[in-house]
Order: structure tokens, then C-alpha cells, then sequence
């Protein structure tokens, strides 16, 4: 697209902006024909209320289901052009999935609104999200006002997550997590973020513009299966933690010192209780402390391990995704703006 263009549709707010609604999906053949009518109809009343324009999208990220998921998605854009999809080659990931869809969307809408398939954000926030972009905001981020229907378990790590990664010195929004509106103006600088390992929470608030958040409830999964169990949730803040910061490496120093000192504060005290005749005989002390030293050291092995695990997933440069099928003509939707 010529630049030209692009800035013009960047910065020029007196028109209705081009919407699209990015849906990553996984596996969600249950829940995909109940909300896609969610999304359909709130993109219609967005145009019906003159907020977004007729050109408005609804696209779907196939992050490699195994189940009907693409077949709905491509039935759909057969139905109706508001629909349109992409299929990822093989299985990479939510935040790559979500990724995937911003950047096909970058240089064809003015914005977007990433959101999850399975109908817990309220959907009617984005009413707010146009509002505030309209008003002169380039990211707006969608925040759980309270987390009432998590479990006790749910809402304390998640919470405690949050906390940590702030304290970790990780820009984060405290509730917010993938459900936000970004403009085409922020995702044309965030495509120069290259890294492989991607938290898009905490990658989202480096680039900067003016932002502001809007405040939701949300609701239970209206069909299906959660796909984000224990496992994968403690993987995601794992890689978050190691991908934006580097104060696990320095905590490591710190202990490494402490444990140090304290060292030389146990050979001066053998020393003196060599000479002043009070040692005591025995083993267990010292196997204590062999233990408590080897494990020490194989943490820190460990954390450093990772942070050069994801420098050599870096280097390699790997693709983040590779989109294998697409239900429009992306080509030819670029003319049209273009033209437009």
C-alpha cells in the first residue's frame, strides 16, 4: 500500500473508521456459532449508530483447530461479508494466534478489537472502546472490574500474577489481558517488535500513544471447554516475566551475594572455633549445607538456562506464524482502501 495512503488513513479521524474484530479460535466449534452472532450483530449496530464504517470486519484466527472450527469459519464468510478468516498452518499459540490477526489487519482498518471466542468479555464494552478512540485514544484496554466468577484459587494467582509482574518492572495493566483496541497508527510501530517470545500484555503499553481503559464484568464460557488450564496459565506468566524482564537474573545475583557473605561469616567462625578449641565433631551440619548450596545453584542454573534458551529462540528468527489459508482476497482488499 502507498505510504501516502496510509499515513492519510491514520491520522484522518473525520471519517468513520474501518473496524475489525480479531477472534482467535482453537478448537471452538461449540462456542463459534453462538458468538459469531454476538459479533455480527454489534459490528451491525456499530455501523447503525455511525461509530465504524460500513467496511467493518469480523476476523477469525484458525490457530490450528483439530476439530470443524475452520469449516464454520469459512461457512460463515460464505454467508455473510462481514465474516472473514485466516487459518494458521499448524497450532502456534493464543498470543501468536492474536498477533497473526492484528498484523493481517494493520494495514486494512483504522482499528481493531481483539477479544476471545468464547463470549466471557462483555461484548458491549466495545461500545466504549469506539468512544474513546473517536475521542482521540490509540490504545484502549479492556479490565475486569471485578473477578467474582473465578474461584478463590483463580483470583488469588491471577491477581498475585499481576502484582508480581509489576514488581518484576513489567508495564502491565492490573485485569486486563487480551481484550483491547488498537489502532492501525500503533500496530504499524508494533510490527517493528520482532522478538519471538511475545506477551502481548506487556509489549502493547512500550509503544506508547495515548491510552486509556474501559471497565467490564465478566461472564461464564457460554459453551465448550476452557482451553487455558493451570498449565498453560503458569506458562504464559512464566514467559512473560522472562521476555520483559530481567530482574530474575539480578535476584540471582543478589542471593548469590547474600549466600556468599554469609559464607565467609561461617569459614571465620570455623576458623576462630578451631583455634579456641570449640568444633564439634559431625556431619549432618555439613551435608545441610552442601545440599542447601547445590540446590541453590541448580535454580540459578536453571533461570539463567531459560533467559539463554529464549536468546537462542531469538537468533534463530523463527516466523512468530505462517498463515496457510485465508477466506478473502487480501490483495484485492487493499485496493479497495486504497481506492477508497
Amino acid at each position: 500500500m502507498d505510504k501516502k495512503v496510509v499515513w492519510l488513513r491514520l491520522t484522518d479521524r473525520k471519517r468513520l473508521p474501518v473496524l475489525y474484530i480479531i477472534v482467535p479460535c482453537y478448537n471452538e466449534e461449540k462456542v463459534l456459532p453462538v458468538t459469531s452472532g454476538m459479533f455480527l450483530e454489534k459490528i451491525i449496530r456499530l455501523e447503525a449508530e455511525k461509530k465504524i464504517s460500513a467496511g467493518s470486519r469480523i476476523l477469525f484466527v484458525n490457530d490450528g483447530s483439530k476439530d470443524a472450527t475452520w469449516q464454520i469459519i469459512s461457512n460463515l464468510a460464505a454467508q455473510d461479508e462481514h465474516y472473514i478468516g485466516i487459518s494458521q498452518s499448524r497450532n502456534r499459540g493464543h498470543q501468536n494466534a492474536v498477533l497473526a490477526g492484528l498484523m493481517e489487519a494493520k494495514d486494512l482498518c483504522d482499528i481493531t478489537i481483539s477479544i476471545d471466542c468464547d463470549g466471557q468479555d462483555d461484548i458491549n464494552a466495545m461500545d466504549a472502546m469506539v468512544d474513546a478512540y473517536l475521542d482521540g485514544c490509540e490504545v484502549v484496554y479492556g479490565v475486569r472490574s471485578n473477578r467474582q466468577t473465578d474461584t478463590f484459587f483463580k483470583r488469588f494467582t491471577a491477581e498475585g500474577f499481576y502484582r508480581l509482574m509489576n514488581w518484576m518492572g513489567v508495564e502491565v495493566v492490573f485485569n486486563h489481558a487480551d481484550y483491547r483496541l488498537i489502532s492501525s497508527r500503533v500496530l504499524q510501530e508494533f510490527k517493528n517488535f520482532r522478538e519471538v517470545n511475545i506477551f502481548l500484555r506487556g509489549m502493547v503499553p512500550l509503544v506508547g500513544f495515548k491510552s486509556t481503559s474501559v471497565y467490564y464484568e465478566r461472564a461464564k464460557r457460554l459453551a465448550g471447554e476452557s482451553h487455558y488450564p493451570l498449565k498453560k496459565m503458569l506458562a504464559l506468566a512464566f514467559d512473560g516475566i522472562t521476555s520483559l524482564s530481567v530482574k530474575p537474573i539480578r535476584m540471582i545475583m543478589s542471593l548469590g551475594l547474600i549466600v556468599a557473605l554469609l559464607s565467609f561469616v561461617g569459614i571465620i567462625w570455623a576458623v576462630v572455633g578451631e583455634f579456641t578449641g570449640a568444633t564439634v565433631s559431625g556431619w549432618a551440619s555439613t551435608v545441610c549445607i552442601v545440599c542447601f548450596m547445590g540446590g541453590i545453584q541448580l535454580l540459578c542454573i536453571g533461570v539463567i538456562g531459560e533467559y539463554i534458551g529464549k536468546i537462542y529462540l531469538e537468533t534463530k528468527a523463527r516466523p512468530r506464524y505462517i498463515i496457510s489459508e485465508r477466506t478473502y482476497d487480501r490483495e484485492q482488499s487493499r485496493e479497495d482502501i486504497s481506492e477508497n
